[in-house]
């Protein structure tokens, strides 16, 4: 048997006469970009989530990027947000003129809320919590801090779609929710794309603007901005796949019961869930530390699997500048070591499920 970490064509088998149907009516309108299929579509994300604006863009970078602009970071303002991340997170957070400021994460991945306060300075305007892998930041304790220190919170939601705390959707809790619709999502394009929700009408024309070279009417621009638009061809697809969005989500928690139930190797760490309703489980990440003896035997059963991350961001070359040194992020840099993503997509198989926990309850097996 060989299963891949992931695989989109199943998927599209699955709704393809919805999904070509869509593409052929894009194509046969003589609109290709920020027409009906993306006012729809961000009109449909919104009401999902429940926010009031939703404006399309080229990726969650961008999302990112261009919330952040919105909110007048400039050059040598201080952003808090986590290393252990994709590496956009923080690629936006330059873009934008800013300096990351990195704290390390809990045993759940996400940012450790308890270690902002001690790296707020004079200079920090805002704070980009990761909803990692599906799981949530602790939002509560994080607003609190932002309101004390008068802080805007920008959530990256670029992995959390559908993801719920109380009943309210992720990216309605601060200034900002960015989210990507990579392929790989859980709401994924067939191509690039992202999304930025506000409930602020003045930040969301202003985002409009931003995303269009800085222009709001015709050929003039009243701040410098990009080009960064959702194309018409990608908001149909992602209108025809939020409204399985739900039954997804529903599938991929179930997948991540059964790891859970299932998975009993001892020299594996079970990510640690606080409750499985929330977490939209864009990843299902256990930890080793024998993680090159893992993948190994992985690829050897036919097995696909991931790496989310290898390397910690303030590790990398491109962002020594920063002068964070080994040992900077303790949690961080010992995770980053150890974490395997194995297969979570909804349309694996029951009999594909209980080949990957046999093949994983008999690795190191004496």
């Amino acid at each position: 048997m060989k299963i891949p970490f992931f695989d989109y064509r199943r998927q599209y088998k699955k709704i393809k006469p919805e999904i070509d149907m869509a593409i052929k009516r894009v194509l046969n309108s003589g609109k290709l970009i920020l027409a009906e299929e993306v006012r729809n579509f961000e009109n449909n994300f919104s009401n999902y989530t429940g926010t009031k604006y939703g404006i399309g863009v080229n990726s969650g970078t961008d999302a990112l990027k261009i919330a952040l602009r919105a909110l007048d970071i400039k050059q040598g303002d201080e952003i808090i947000t986590v290393s252990n991340t994709a590496v956009p997170t923080v690629s936006a957070i330059r873009e934008a003129g800013a300096k990351p400021v990195f704290v390390d994460i809990k045993d759940d991945y996400t940012i450790n809320e308890k270690l902002i306060e001690k790296n707020v300075t004079e200079k920090t305007k805002a704070i980009v919590p990761v909803h990692l892998y599906g799981q949530l930041c602790n939002l509560q304790v994080i607003l609190k801090i932002a309101k004390k220190y008068k802080l805007k919170v920008i959530e990256d939601c670029c992995q959390a779609h559908g993801a719920k705390i109380n009943g309210q959707s992720v990216g309605t809790f601060g200034d900002f929710g960015c989210f990507s619709f990579y392929p790989t999502k859980n709401l994924g394009a067939y191509g690039d794309g992202g999304m930025i929700l506000t409930s602020d009408k003045n930040l969301a024309e202003k985002c409009q603007a931003l995303r269009m070279y800085g222009m709001k009417n015709g050929y003039y621009s009243k701040m410098e901005g990009y080009n960064s638009r959702l194309d018409e061809i990608q908001a149909a697809i992602l209108n025809v796949k939020l409204k399985y969005l739900d039954r997804w989500l529903a599938q991929r928690r179930q997948i991540a019961k059964f790891y859970l139930n299932n998975i009993k190797n001892p020299h594996l760490i079970l990510p640690p869930i606080s409750n499985l309703d929330n977490h939209s489980f864009h990843l299902f990440v256990i930890r080793t530390t024998q993680r090159t003896k893992l993948i190994n035997y992985l690829s050897k059963n036919g097995i696909g699997y991931g790496i989310h991350y290898p390397r910690p961001i303030h590790l990398q070359n491109a962002y020594k500048f920063l002068g964070y040194k080994k040992k900077s992020l303790p949690t961080t840099e010992k995770f980053c070591n150890q974490v395997v993503s194995l297969p979570i997509f909804p349309e694996l198989t029951s009999k594909e499920l209980k080949f990957i926990t046999n093949k994983i309850n008999q690795w190191l097996k004496k």
